[in-house]
């Protein structure tokens, strides 16, 4: 036979995954489930082995930039927000090393490749100034999306809590002790401002300021026309949550047929600078030889301009807010 299995070996292997699945079995039923509710969220993490939830609340607030009493702690209004926005429990030390390390290497590659300490000087502190920024925001958006994502189902939870008969602050710590991050500690934080004194709506309009979701305006409306005129909270938040899933389902939607569009955006942009490079592999001269005429890098310049111009049209041909 051209394959012939040895059977030591299958052996062996058998008895290895074997070994692994009652290893996972043994830990499966050992693993109770305390232990699992005390990792479902970073707060519930922080419960465990503090059982003063006052001074959780402090630490997740001074982790996220705020002072004790939930208060901007830096001058920088719009960067904190930010970084509060963010969900950054690092703080600003981590953006430093980022700053310095993009800026370092920025420096360090204009150095080798232009030669010149201004060039190396400007751009490693444009990177150095411009990544912190973009990082930031990109954990804002992408910390948004899953809040969003979460949003409907925390809300199914506060409305079955209410319609068994709970107040709203009992159904809000619910949603604290059943969900993941970011959801699940937002939610506990407000929880805590409610057991520590403040009352239902304050502590709402606190969570929007934190996260700055933008369904949560409606949220935060119904619950203050319910506490200040009354009404039927659960019906309210059951149809909100109807609504957010069929934005949702309405986004997927679009997104799936904008998809062409994209494509033909990044084929379309990247298909000049592809055949740039592989010119330059292929036959360095082609573009050598005019290389250094100031026709040509005018030339260049209009086209990357007509090049950004056309993406920026198609990008708004396939994005826009549901």
């Amino acid at each position: 036979m051209p394959f012939e299995i040895n059977s030591n070996i299958l052996f062996l292997a058998f008895a290895a995954i074997s070994a692994i699945l009652v290893a996972e079995a043994v830990y499966l039923l050992m693993f109770s489930r305390a232990s699992y509710r005390s990792h479902v969220n970073r707060r519930l993490r922080l419960s465990k082995n503090e059982p003063d939830h006052e001074k959780i609340l402090v630490q997740l607030r001074r982790e996220r930039g705020l002072t004790n009493d939930g208060l901007y702690r830096y001058s920088l209004r719009w960067f904190n927000a930010l970084m509060l926005e963010s969900g950054l429990t690092t703080g600003p030390a981590w953006l430093l090393v980022v700053a310095m390390v993009g800026g370092g290497g920025t420096f360090f590659a204009l150095t080798v490749l232009r030669e010149s300490l201004a060039e190396a000087s400007l751009g490693g502190l444009a990177v150095a100034t411009l990544l912190p920024l973009i990082l930031l925001w990109v954990l804002r958006r992408r910390r948004h999306r899953k809040f969003g994502e979460q949003f409907p189902e925390a809300m199914d939870i506060i409305v079955r809590s209410l319609r068994a008969g709970h107040p709203v602050p009992v159904a809000v710590a619910m949603v604290a002790r059943e969900l993941p991050d970011p959801i699940g500690t937002e939610f506990g934080l407000a929880a805590d401002e409610i057991t520590y004194g403040a009352d239902v709506e304050t502590a709402m309009r606190n969570l929007y300021f934190r996260v700055g979701q933008e369904d949560l305006p409606l949220f935060v409306t119904a619950v203050a026309i319910q506490g200040s005129t009354g009404g039927n909270l659960s019906e309210i938040l059951e149809n909100l949550s109807s609504v957010i899933r069929m934005r949702f389902k309405m986004r997927r939607k679009v997104k799936a047929l904008a998809s062409e569009g994209k494509f033909s955006a990044l084929f379309l942009s990247g298909l000049p600078i592809a055949i740039f490079v592989l010119l330059g592999v292929v036959a360095p001269n082609h573009y050598g030889a005019v290389w250094h005429f100031d026709a040509t890098k005018i030339g260049l310049a209009m086209a990357g301009a007509w090049m950004v111009a056309g993406n920026i049209v198609m990008y708004r041909m396939v994005n826009f807010r549901i």
